[in-house]
């Protein structure tokens, strides 16, 4: 994981889990929507995995 795309999860969530699949973007554009830190929090979950 690079320091850009922690940068990213930071200020635009769903736009990290871009190379990740649509379910990691919907799920963490739906958890954005509920609020800013639920999606920053999935989007960094989602990039440390490190079996994607």
């Amino acid at each position: 994981m690079s320091i850009w795309r922690v940068l990213l999860a930071i200020f635009f969530p769903p736009l990290a889990v871009i190379g990740k699949g649509c379910g990691s973007i919907i799920i963490v554009f739906l958890l954005t929507l509920c609020g800013w830190v639920p999606g920053i929090i999935a989007a960094l979950v989602i990039l440390n995995n490190p079996d994607n």
